[in-house]
């Protein structure tokens, strides 16, 4: 797909829609699945130890209708394979080389849809989530989100997601990491308890602090379906395209995260739906999503 193809086509669709469908989980898929996820390096060790499976993973959010992947890219950091290196040494210096396996899964794995798909690369917290209490110095995050977004951009990502954010410090080092490599991308963050980052922090500060570095859009991710309302007006009110995908759990001891709750698929549509009557330009499932939920959200789509 030609870069500026791919982000001319974003940006229409973020600015005038139609909505753009987003896929589900893929960590919590492969554990659904039956495949190992333990942390640090949760679905990396997919890409380690059973590549098909990601692609496979793919294909069927491809094919219930999302129109963008993401690619498996979450803990592809050299910071996560250096925690998980003990084992293999040699592992820390693969970063490059997994971000483009996950990238090519992902690419192959779209291919099997009939319609357009777009691939993103993930770009996470260098840490966990859900403790903003260990993110790191600023000087660390800018080069190792440098690092990450500049391997993402080699292997060929249509857009960055800049998600599951915990606090504005790292949002905008992330975010001055993916402007620099001129594609398209996208900021989204975690809130869970009102309209406020893990860290405390307003989330209305951080729309407004983040626009300086040009995100195509702005999202919340990985929060209860339940919690997506408090967010909604600071999300509407913030003059950027906004997008929402929720989860449907919650964060795990072992692996990163512990799919739970009864949202079926046509549940977590009928939420998606009050999304994009809301506004949102970007919809689409977290961890716990499976392709059945992305299937629902097309349907709810097409009707919108």
């Amino acid at each position: 797909m030609v870069e500026g193809t791919a982000s001319g086509a974003l940006r229409e669709r973020l600015q005038k829609g139609p909505p753009l469908l987003l896929d589900g989980a893929t960590g919590t898929e492969l554990e659904r699945r039956g495949l190992y996820t333990g942390l640090p390096l949760w679905s990396t060790h997919a890409l380690l130890a059973a590549p098909d499976w990601l692609r496979r993973i793919h294909a069927d959010h491809a094919q219930a209708g999302a129109e963008i992947v993401t690619a498996a890219t979450f803990r592809t950091q050299r910071r996560t394979l250096l925690r998980a290196s003990a084992a293999d040494p040699g592992l820390a210096a693969r970063d490059a080389e997994l971000t483009q396996l996950a990238v090519r899964l992902a690419r192959e794995g779209a291919a099997y849809a009939a319609h357009r798909v777009f691939v993103a690369g993930s770009a996470p917290p260098l840490e966990d989530c859900y403790r903003p209490d260990l993110v790191p110095a600023e000087e660390e995050l800018a080069g190792e989100h440098a690092r990450h977004a500049a391997n993402l951009r080699m292997a060929g990502v249509d857009l960055i997601l800049v998600e599951t954010m915990n606090s504005l410090v790292e949002a905008v080092a992330a975010a001055r990491a993916a402007q620099a490599t001129a594609l398209p991308f996208v900021v989204s963050f975690v809130c869970w308890e009102g309209a406020k980052l893990l860290s405390g922090e307003d989330l209305a500060e951080a729309l407004d602090r983040i626009t300086a570095s040009g995100p195509l859009g702005v999202a919340v991710n990985c929060l209860p379906p339940a919690s997506v309302p408090a967010c909604l007006s600071v999300l509407q009110s913030c003059g950027m395209p906004f997008g929402i995908y929720a989860n449907l759990g919650e964060p795990g001891d072992d692996s990163g995260f512990a799919p739970g709750g009864d949202c079926t698929p046509d549940e977590f549509a009928r939420h998606g739906s009050s999304w994009i009557r809301a506004g949102a330009r970007l919809v689409g499932g977290c961890c716990g999503a499976t392709p059945d939920h992305t299937r629902a959200m097309a349907r709810a789509l097409a009707q919108a």
